[in-house]
């Protein structure tokens, strides 16, 4: 049995599309109105923005275009790293983000029936035990005629700038998600269970032991289709997005879009010996910007690595943020890791799993008082204690408990 979905402001995305079919009018949403407002709380938006539909940013505009990628994504004029990198980790695993983009067949423009086009769009996430549906019309923030915050790299491709709007709804304007936590965005796609991994503790730069247990375990994880990001911590706010010299950037989130026991040598029948490397494939949300340190795109060390092996790992030579690295190097020059673990959200899952529990603190019943976060987060502490606040007591089964702006 399925999670029921909840609606929030009482959007009905069905209802809502077939009234504008009706009248032959494009959605314009009042619950998030092209205006300033929505892009900003605390103050006017620094620039003159234009609120623009796809098709009048382009000729041909579409969902996704030759499929869905990690390398679909670029971040741009606010600081969402975190939530882009999520957005990148996302698009590797087809039956999570189907979740978030709901019947995106029906959401694609048909060039063959251009009148049936309504611009709603609606998106899910998973916000306090629940799957929330989020209806959005399809104007967006540009200057220029370019969009200025999230975008594709194919500039008919409209599905990341979308849900990204959707994001900052859920949140309250897109200011809200200026700074925030990958982890956090990570579970709002899946319903995931979030665990944060302090890689500055020594035992993962110089324990070889420690290592190789860490490296097994997210092994794992990536296997059974969990989804896992990282950062390296800045000093200061004045350090945040320095480069190091191996070129990662600081106070910068970074989505792992693979792990791999990479062969290195070409064994024969009889002869021939081989052996077994840790690596770890990092994307930058900016689209470029990658690590400069050994096993780099153009390192010598790829010579030790045969053509086949290469193809299996889908290595290219491009600047396009995506790299590997070997897994002492990551827990070397990584600070902070999140893992998050995929758990079944449905609804006989959840009932049958959770035993007991109680809360205690100041609820309301307005479901969009809670569902609305006011662009809390961890590091802003202007808004932090905008956030729904509970005391809970959980009991468990089993033992098992359940940024930066774009690049200049």
């Amino acid at each position: 049995m399925a999670s029921p979905v909840r609606k929030l402001k009482n959007q009905d995305y069905w209802q809502l599309k077939n009234e504008c079919k009706k009248t032959g009018t494009l959605f314009e949403d009042p619950e998030f109105p092209a205006a300033d407002e929505s892009l900003f709380y605390s103050r006017a938006p620094p620039h003159s923005i234009q609120w623009k539909r796809p098709g009048e940013l382009c000729d041909d505009p579409h969902l996704f275009v030759e499929g869905i990628s990690q390398h679909d994504l670029h971040q741009g004029q606010l600081g969402n790293c975190w939530f882009v990198a999520a957005c990148s980790c996302l698009a590797l695993r087809k039956a999570l983000w189907e979740k978030v983009i709901p019947k995106w067949k029906k959401q694609e423009w048909d060039p063959r029936r251009p009148h049936r086009y309504s611009g709603i769009f609606h998106f899910q996430f998973w916000c306090l035990g629940d799957w929330v549906d989020v209806v959005i019309d399809d104007r967006l923030p540009s200057i220029g005629g370019n969009l200025i915050y999230c975008h594709s790299n194919v500039k008919n491709e409209f599905w990341s700038a979308l849900l990204e709007k959707a994001y900052a709804k859920l949140a309250g304007s897109y200011e809200a998600l200026d700074g925030g936590s990958t982890a956090d965005a990570i579970v709002d796609f899946t319903g995931a269970v979030a665990e944060s991994i302090d890689l500055s503790d020594g035992k993962y730069k110089v324990n070889i032991a420690e290592q190789t247990k860490l490296f097994e375990e997210l092994l794992k994880v990536h296997k059974r289709g969990g989804l896992i990001c990282c950062h390296l911590k800045a000093a200061s706010s004045r350090d945040v997005e320095t480069v190091t010299p191996m070129g990662l950037i600081k106070g910068h989130a970074y989505s792992v879009t693979d792990i791999k026991k990479v062969t290195l040598g070409e064994k024969t029948l009889c002869f021939g010996k081989t052996t077994k490397l840790y690596m770890i494939r990092m994307r930058n949300p900016w689209g470029k910007r990658e690590w400069r340190g050994t096993w780099n795109d153009e390192s010598e060390e790829w010579k030790k690595v045969s053509k086949s092996e290469k193809g299996k790992l889908g290595l290219t030579m491009r600047n396009d943020g995506e790299f590997w690295m070997t897994f002492e190097d990551w827990c070397s020059n990584f600070t902070h890791a999140d893992v998050c673990r995929m758990i079944n959200t449905s609804y006989f899952s959840r009932h049958k799993t959770w035993e007991k529990g109680e809360a205690r603190g100041k609820w309301t019943n307005n479901a969009d008082a809670l569902l609305n976060r006011s662009g809390g987060c961890f590091n802003n502490k202007s808004t932090f204690f905008q956030n729904p606040q509970v005391t809970a007591s959980l009991f468990v089964r089993d033992g098992l408990s359940y940024g930066g702006r774009g690049p200049p």
